[in-house]
């Protein structure tokens, strides 16, 4: 079957759009030509610094033909209906439309549309111009004199040529007759800017691409990885090396060079005083290059290996020397300010976070330390009572302190790190000095989670008063919009306390803290300790922040959103959320898994069917009732009643004291062991007993008992929540 090349050549293309821009052009044009009934057997996208490319394989040389019998008004149905039906079935009078008859709604017009199936390359010419015209550059640019026209090209560099052919294996393929901007499509291409500049023919994909390797062109990007990564590892091992591994180097350099050559170059010995990570972040940011190791050893070695896009006459011995001149200068300024950061202790520095603006409505980077420290405090107190408090403020004040250091304002990325350097060589206690680089930790789900309590502390300290800050102002995240980074920092807070197995009741404790830390921005501390009640609030209850109750379910959220990827059922963690006293995410957690292993027993499915058999009932009867049968049923009453409406009353009361006992215990397992026991009872009472029974007063009293059922399940979870 007939293939599809199509091929953009360009100016350099960024690195970091090169695969974005491929799958997009590949979901493109495949989805518009599935949309026109054209179906392919396969396809797949390429990207180099100067071109994307496209292989459809397995399209048809012609559409299939249609036809459509589309049904329309009654005979003697008002005109504009009849008019209308004649529109959209592009038919010129009632002559070409039949009439059909149906027995019982009589009869009607039919129209029978045929259109015949389009030849391919016809489609092709009709989509391909509208793609490139409108295609998702992050950014794009136009250029020459057609950039002074309203709607002119835009490209994410100027567009240089257009290879666009289709056609079936065994013969010469077609050129897709279309034109953008006045360049044509054809079947003339270039490969390598410098090693193979001039232009060349091409027909099909089978052909093009290894006429572009001729050309010095390695088409796949992942194959460009592929040859980076051996080759470096092989040219390490010969010279008794290792290399450190950089996947996102290794994608972006890959995306810088159409024909990769590794090459290996050097710097003095005396470089190696540098940390480590301010050498790799030096080398890395500014050349794009990769550090070395010692074998055997986490010690840098003195050499980089660096990426060339051309196969020199020299063999590299130029470009790599011009390498290592520039590496040689980022190396000395890096030691430069190593040295001078060595000079001035990070207390001395803490007046410059004074100058340093966080955020205009949240004062300075100084300000902010010193709520991180107040509130530090307070949560490695709730911690351990009996902890070194001043040890924790320490560490909250000399948190940011590396923020003004000349190494961190070269490379942001290093914050914490150096903080943490800096720390250790000025005799500061290890736990400060590991708080300071650890407190911004976790940075995303892989991140490892501190676990000493000064770390820790300070840590939450972060999170907490970026989140409470962000708040008070109401600069809540929307949609996929998040620029703070306030999801990160809540589902950070739960990491936190939860893999760190503290007993920390969040919503009633450290949220309000940091709400107390912000000026003027303090919250009355009331009896929310959970969603439920919260949500539960009457609309005049006050709060001197009423944004503050937003920040509550905005934790549940990422909570339920953490515990969902652990394998957490999302209607049992809703149910847990429902009931009141759930601030302490520990045992959320616990008794999530206590409801979920009892649900998937015989005795848990059974019971939650009674449940709700029997909530069913009560809403019905409550509505048309026109009240709630929410008191304690009559004892006496159902004692006087059917067996199996008083073994029901008395297991429900022994069943609630025991669950209730064991929820107050903590011992989830064994509330449910104790909810299992009712299953029995309320088998039989549905099976034997009447709910509905003439006599008003005993009618009343079984609703009673349905309640009591509800009452006794919601010691440990609100079933109504729980889906099945």
């Amino acid at each position: 079957m007939p293939d599809l090349l199509l091929e953009l050549l360009s100016e350099e293309i960024p690195a970091r759009m090169q695969r974005r821009a491929a799958e997009d052009l590949k979901k493109l044009v495949t989805d518009a030509l599935v949309e026109r009934g054209f179906l392919y057997e396969g396809a797949k996208a390429f990207a180099t610094p100067r071109r994307l490319a496209l292989h459809v394989a397995g399209l048809p040389a012609r559409g299939e033909a249609v036809r459509e019998e589309r049904r329309g008004p009654r005979v003697g149905a008002p005109e504009a209906a009849v008019q209308g039906f004649l529109k959209s079935a592009g038919l010129s009078s009632l002559d070409q439309a039949t009439t059909v008859t149906d027995p019982k709604k009589g009869e009607f017009y039919l129209a029978v549309i045929e259109r015949p199936g389009r030849e391919t390359l016809d489609v092709l010419a009709e989509i391909l111009p509208g793609i490139i015209k409108s295609f998702p550059w992050p950014k794009s640019m136009r250029w020459g004199a057609a950039s002074a026209q309203p709607g002119s090209l835009r490209w994410v560099r100027p567009l240089q040529s257009i290879v666009a052919t289709f056609g079936p294996e065994t013969e010469t393929p077609d050129v897709v007759p279309f034109a953008v901007e006045g360049i044509s499509a054809g079947t003339t291409t270039r490969g390598h800017r410098f090693l193979s500049p001039e232009p060349f023919e091409v027909r099909r994909f089978d052909d093009y691409v290894p006429a572009l390797e001729r050309a010095d062109v390695i088409l796949d990007a992942d194959r460009r990885k592929d040859i980076i990564l051996h080759d470096a590892k092989d040219l390490a091992f010969a010279r008794g090396l290792d290399l450190v591994e950089d996947e996102g180097l290794l994608e972006e350099v890959a995306g810088l060079v159409e024909r990769p050559v590794v090459l290996m170059g050097s710097f003095e010995e005396r470089f190696l005083e540098i940390p480590a990570e301010a050498i790799r972040a030096t080398i890395r940011a500014n050349q794009k290059c990769f550090v070395l190791r010692k074998s055997g050893s986490e010690e840098l070695a003195p050499a980089f290996l660096l990426v060339s896009n051309l196969v020199a006459s020299d063999g590299g011995a130029a470009i790599t020397a011009g390498n290592e001149r520039v590496v040689r200068a980022r190396l000395s300024d890096a030691r430069f300010f190593w040295e001078t950061d060595k000079a001035t202790k990070l207390e001395d520095r803490l007046p410059k976070l004074d100058a340093i603006v966080f955020h205009e409505k949240l004062g300075t980077q100084g300000e902010r330390v010193a709520r991180i420290a107040g509130l530090a405090r307070r949560i490695a107190s709730d911690i351990d009572v009996q902890f070194d408090l001043d040890l924790v403020e320490r560490a909250a004040r000399l948190a940011k302190a590396d923020l003004v250091t000349e190494m961190v304002g070269e490379f942001p990325e290093l914050q914490g790190l150096m903080g943490r350097k800096y720390a250790t060589l000025q005799g500061e206690d290890p736990r400060v000095a590991a708080a300071i680089e650890e407190h911004y930790k976790p940075l995303g789900p892989s991140d490892r989670v501190p676990t000493e309590i000064v770390s820790i502390a300070v840590a939450m300290a972060d999170k907490l008063d970026l989140l409470a800050g962000f708040w008070s102002i109401d600069e809540k995240p929307t949609g996929s919009k998040d620029p703070f980074g306030l999801r990160r920092a809540a589902l950070g807070v739960i990491r936190l306390i939860l893999e760190n197995g503290l007993r920390l009741p969040l919503l009633d404790g450290p949220i309000w803290d940091a709400f107390d830390e912000l000026p003027g921005k303090s919250v009355a501390i009331l009896d929310l300790s959970s969603v439920a009640a919260l949500d539960a609030l009457d609309e005049d209850t006050e709060l001197t922040d009423p944004r503050a109750k937003d920040l509550l379910a905005f934790f549940a959220d990422r909570l339920k959103v953490y515990l969902r990827d652990q394998g957490a059922r999302h209607d049992l963690i809703d149910a847990v959320f429902a009931l009141p006293g759930q601030d302490d995410l520990l045992l959320v957690v616990r008794r999530v898994e206590a409801l979920g292993a009892f649900l998937a027993t015989d005795d848990g499915k059974n019971l939650l069917a009674g449940y709700k058999r029997a909530a069913n009932i009560l809403r019905i009867e409550e509505k048309k009732d026109g009240r709630a049968y929410d008191a304690a049923p009559d004892a006496a009453l159902a004692a006087s009643g059917l067996p199996e409406e008083r073994a029901l009353a008395e297991a429900l009361t022994a069943t609630r004291e025991e669950a209730s006992a064991a929820v107050a215990a903590e011992d989830f397992s064994g509330a449910m062991r104790a909810l299992s026991r009712l299953r029995a009872p309320v088998d039989a009472f549905f099976e034997k007993v009447t709910v509905n029974a003439d006599d008003p007063a005993l009618r009343r009293n079984r609703l009673l008992l349905l309640n009591a059922l509800r009452a006794a399940t919601r010691e440990v979870a609100e079933f109504s929540r729980i889906e099945g």
